[in-house]
C-alpha cells in the first residue's frame, strides 16, 4: 500500500471492514519471512469481515518496485471478489473513497473497480454469494 490510511478507509467503509489491530513489523526475522532486504520499513494492518481477514502492508523504503497491472488470466491471484447488495452503488463509493471504476467492464449485474493501489477487486450482486 503507498497510502495505508487511505486504503485501510477503502476496504472498511466500502465493505464493512473492522480494524483488528495495527503494528510495526519488525526487521528480523520478517526480512527473511518476506524475502525483503532490510530495512523493511514495514506497517501492516489487519481487518476483518466475518471470518475473513484482509492484511494491509505498507513499506515506507525506497527499493520498493513500481506497481504492475497484471492480466487476469496470468497465473496467481489477480483479483479478489466480494458479494455486494447494490454493484453499481458500491462501485459509484469505490471512486469517491480513492478507487478506480473500470467502466468498461459493466456487464450489468458485475463490474471491476480498483483499490487505491491498483488491487482488481470484482463486485458481484448478493445472489451470486447466495448460489454457492
Amino acid at each position: 500500500m503507498t497510502d495505508l490510511e487511505l486504503s485501510r478507509r477503502f476496504y472498511q467503509e466500502l465493505f464493512g471492514f473492522e480494524l483488528v489491530r495495527e503494528l510495526k513489523v519488525p526487521d528480523q526475522p520478517s526480512d527473511r519471512l518476506l524475502q525483503v532486504d532490510a530495512p523493511l520499513g514495514l506497517s501492516a494492518v489487519y481487518l476483518r469481515k466475518d471470518s475473513f481477514v484482509l492484511e494491509l502492508l505498507h513499506f515506507d523504503r525506497e527499493g520498493n518496485p513500481t506497481a504492475r497491472k497484471r492480466a487476469i488470466n496470468e497465473p496467481g491471484l489477480t483479483h479478489i471478489s466480494f458479494s455486494v447488495e447494490d454493484v453499481h452503488d458500491v462501485a459509484a463509493r469505490a471512486s469517491q473513497l480513492g478507487g478506480t471504476v473500470l467502466e468498461d467492464t459493466d456487464v450489468g449485474a458485475a463490474i471491476f473497480v480498483r483499490d487505491p493501489d491498483g488491487q482488481l477487486i470484482e463486485l458481484l450482486p448478493m445472489a451470486y454469494r447466495t448460489s454457492l
